[in-house]
């Protein structure tokens, strides 16, 4: 019999950079789909945005008590930022989402009822319903399949920014720029479970992307190698419960 509890409570946190346009929509979204659902908190953090996105935010604070922002002078990458939030959230799990719209929050849900006895980290998987360029999806499954074959992290879509993971094995994880595309890797290299569940994706409404394609697959290739060399030199203990003193 699983002892596992589902969550009472959820930290949402959502990196953003210049989206200025996009906070306020998804911000009454987020809230919709889990005020019926559990207790919440909404983390927005601003990475060093040069627009009207923290004003925006400090607006929004006026009407939704659950929202906190965070702000960083300089940007420091999408990683960062999440990991920013995550220190600061005060549940024991949290959800991401990309600050852009294109993850739908009506999904979060669907990753809650996925969490079961051993699973560390829910990701979401677009590849049925991705609404990208051409060239964004033919990179992403390349990029996809060469990480699977490589690092064996049972995720078809590692880079989903919809994800649901315990709060407490993520501060358990070696911290790097760029980790967040390596999270299920990273999970089951400590010896916690992940599992994929199929999620929506919607069109960008406003604004343009902050990363390159061509960018993130130079440095993705660099971190594959890194993820994998950490893999290959992790130790799992089994701690004998009645030699705890």
């Amino acid at each position: 019999m699983s002892n596992f509890v589902q969550p009472q409570q959820l930290s949402v946190v959502v990196p953003v950079r210049n989206e200025q346009d996009n906070v306020a929509s998804l911000i009454a979204e987020i809230n919709a789909a889990l005020q019926p659902v559990i207790r919440h908190e909404i983390i927005y953090v601003d990475d060093g945005s040069t627009d009207g996105t923290y004003g925006t935010l400090k607006e929004l604070q006026r009407q939704y008590t659950q929202l906190r922002i965070v702000r960083h002078a300089k940007s420091c990458g999408q990683s960062t930022a999440v990991r920013t939030g995550v220190k600061l959230a005060k549940f024991d799990w949290i959800a991401t989402l990309d600050g852009d719209g294109q993850n739908n929050p009506a999904d979060i849900p669907k990753l809650l009822s996925a969490l079961a006895e051993g699973v560390e980290l829910v990701g979401g998987n677009r590849r049925q319903s991705r609404r990208d360029t051409w060239i964004k999806r033919v990179s992403s499954v390349i990029a996809n399949t060469v990480r699977s074959n490589m690092l064996k992290d049972d995720t078809p879509d590692t880079g989903c920014g919809l994800k649901m993971f315990s709060r407490a094995a993520y501060l358990d994880l070696p911290y790097f720029d760029h980790m967040h595309r390596f999270l299920p890797a990273l999970i089951k290299r400590r010896g916690g479970k992940v599992v994929s569940v199929h999620v929506s994706h919607r069109n960008r409404e406003h604004g343009k992307s902050n990363y390159g394609t061509l960018d993130r697959l130079m440095v993705g290739i660099v971190d594959l190698f890194g993820v994998a060399w950490l893999q290959r030199r992790a130790k799992i203990p089994q701690v004998a419960e009645d030699e705890v003193v």
